[in-house]
């Protein structure tokens, strides 16, 4: 007990933090969804408060282009589980706490176990699908949601599905954008991040679920911080005290087809597969490998093109804006003969 007063010290004397502030922070069960650009700074900042349980859930491995912001990792990390690793690395930060590796995809079939085993989530995914999925289950779970995206120079954070004192529920992220073309909106690795909005946005984050836990301060619930790292200069964009959506069920995930990198390269060397450059034409002005290019508002414009015969790879930088822009043809077009390229031309380089 004298180890953890000593360790906790400095935030026990905080105004209106004390140690029953720290019991609260003990007994806490926290998931972090993305152990990425902003679950590092988080895990690492709800990790040294002493937040008892933190759960961490990932699938991906550690890749270089992750080194500038995923401030966890080192390159001797890369190609390894970046859950594992993650973990490891904060349980020597404090041994003090409970770690708990999530090594898997979440999905419609597991969110909702996944989630009620914890007190709160912090969404620090990169993908739409997975966003809308943590928030509608934390909805229907009655779990509060720590939200936060970066995409070059601006970030944004906020707190969904507070419960009020008369039963009423705070907005959740359906409440800002009920759904999302994500084809238009690139993300990190095609746009760009300066890395230290990364670690601005994750401690943010780590900010509101230590107010909530310990009861401190207000919380950034009904609202949106936008924040400009050129300027230094954030807004609070109100959006009301009460929800106005009505979720009552997940809506099921869909698996995206992908090829992998050596699968369209013998497809290429074969001739039964075609390149589709969705990227923007600056992006293709810097760099590309090739095949017809048309952005991803285009795709009526070229019906006829998707549909035909050929198997068709679309690729960008990361895999992830070609992927949404699969499931966006496929929906339309369903017998459309359409792939993702796997980890985009990030890979595609990796494995030269």
């Amino acid at each position: 007990m004298e180890h953890d007063f000593l360790r906790y010290s400095c935030q026990i004397a905080l105004p209106g933090f004390n140690e029953s502030s720290q019991l609260l922070l003990q007994q806490a069960k926290v998931l972090i969804v993305g152990a990425g650009g902003l679950g590092c700074p988080a895990a690492q900042y709800l990790t040294s408060m002493g937040v008892g349980t933190i759960g961490i859930a990932d699938y991906d491995t550690v890749s270089l282009s992750n080194l500038h912001r995923q401030i966890l990792y080192t390159p001797v990390d890369v190609g390894f589980k970046k859950v594992s690793i993650a973990c490891a690395r904060l349980q020597q930060q404090n041994h003090g706490i409970q770690l708990i590796a999530h090594d898997i995809k979440i999905t419609s079939d597991n969110v909702m176990a996944i989630v009620s085993q914890y007190d709160m989530v912090i969404d620090g995914t990169d993908n739409f699908d997975t966003r809308y999925l943590l928030n509608d289950a934390c909805v229907l779970t009655n779990k509060p949601l720590f939200y936060g995206a970066i995409y070059q120079f601006e970030g944004q954070a906020a707190v969904w599905n507070i419960t009020h004192p008369d039963g009423t529920r705070s907005p959740n992220y359906r409440d800002l954008f009920p759904e999302v073309d994500a084809t238009q909106i690139p993300d990190c690795a095609d746009g760009g991040v300066i890395p230290t909005l990364a670690g601005i946005i994750g401690s943010i984050q780590a900010n509101e679920v230590i107010k909530y836990i310990t009861k401190t301060g207000e919380l950034l619930a009904g609202k949106v911080m936008v924040f400009d790292a050129l300027t230094l200069q954030s807004r609070i964009i109100k959006i009301g005290k009460v929800t106005k959506t009505n979720i009552t069920r997940l809506i099921e995930t869909v698996d995206i087809p992908t090829l992998s990198v050596s699968e369209v390269k013998k497809g290429l060397a074969n001739d039964t597969l075609e390149l589709v450059d969705i990227r923007t034409d600056h992006e293709r002005d810097i760099i590309d490998i090739g095949g017809i290019h048309f952005e991803a508002d285009e795709f009526d414009e070229y019906k006829d093109y998707l549909k035909n015969d050929k198997v068709k790879v679309l690729y960008c930088s990361s895999g992830k804006r070609s992927g949404e822009a699969v499931k966006v043809i496929r929906k339309k077009w369903p017998n459309a003969k359409v792939f993702s390229l796997d980890g985009g031309l990030q890979a595609w380089f990796e494995d030269n």
